[in-house]
């Protein structure tokens, strides 16, 4: 098993446990080796209860922003949620899109599919569907999406390059995203970058804020404009469980920057043609 295959692994595992628990228990949970006073994977999460659509049962507080809200869904629209987990973003862009539209939602763990169908069925929705996948290979038709979302999950994946190819492949042209993810301004201590723990907390895996806006920009994306951005502050309680107290204090020192952002881009509407030719 390869490195980004062993990451993916304890993404799955991570993600089922967390799958069996509501969003009290998570964010009363433990991080890493030591017990903390919030759960990393609830610190950067937002408050979704003001939203249409929003769904309690579905939220498990895995969030670092809140990308529906910025995701200019129409009435009628087809969107894709990537790592839909169980199922908070894709109810609030179906609120949005309404009877006549379409969510589908992708996930990469078994367990966080099942729970999200039980919660549309509780719903009685039949207009969104969960789907088991690797966003890396989205099971989606190509020029698919009139919006695609998703929320504190690229970083979680090795290699987001691939999965920006991809939602160039499943929107429509002329069709957009729009991200929450977290990103770095300044570089992470390198036992942070090798924990695969951490990693699955969402912090490890972020990339550079300009290299994650130039991989948006290389895939052929245009408009590219930063929704929101906030700074993200890691307790010391949470960051002792990886680094030494030197690492820490240095770590400090340094002020790295951690920050959710909000990304929205458009995929190129194809070109008009002019009779039998295209037009430059």
């Amino acid at each position: 098993m390869n490195n980004d295959e062993l990451l993916k692994e304890v993404v799955r595992q991570k993600y089922s446990e967390i799958a069996l628990q509501d969003k009290e228990s998570n964010q009363a949970s433990c991080c890493g080796s030591g017990c903390c006073s919030t759960e990393v994977y609830n610190i950067m999460s937002e408050d979704y209860t003001e939203l249409g659509g929003y769904l309690a049962d579905a939220d498990l507080g895995l969030g670092c922003g809140l990308p529906t809200q910025f995701a200019k869904i129409k009435k009628g629209d087809t969107v894709i949620d990537l790592g839909s987990g169980a199922g908070n973003d894709c109810f609030v862009a179906l609120a949005e899109t309404g009877d006549t539209g379409k969510v589908i939602g992708i996930d990469f763990t078994p367990a966080m599919v099942n729970k999200a169908r039980s919660n549309a069925e509780k719903l009685g929705f039949n207009n969104v569907e969960f789907r088991q996948g690797d966003i890396e290979s989205m099971p989606v038709s190509d020029n698919v999406a009139d919006v695609i979302v998703s929320n504190c999950v690229l970083n979680l994946v090795p290699n987001k390059n691939n999965v920006f190819k991809e939602i160039f492949r499943a929107l429509k042209p002329g069709g957009h995203f729009s991200i929450s993810d977290i990103v770095l301004v300044g570089n992470l201590p390198e036992s942070l970058q090798k924990d695969a723990e951490m990693y699955a907390g969402c912090v490890s895996g972020a990339v550079q804020k300009e290299e994650y806006l130039n991989m948006i920009h290389a895939n052929g994306f245009k408009n590219v404009l930063l929704q929101k951005e906030k700074s993200i502050h890691l307790p010391d309680d949470i960051l002792i469980n990886y680094l030494s107290e030197k690492e820490l204090t240095d770590f400090r020192a340094r002020k790295t920057g951690i920050f959710s952002i909000t990304v929205y881009a458009e995929k190129p509407k194809e070109k008009e043609c002019c009779g039998s030719d295209c037009c430059n």
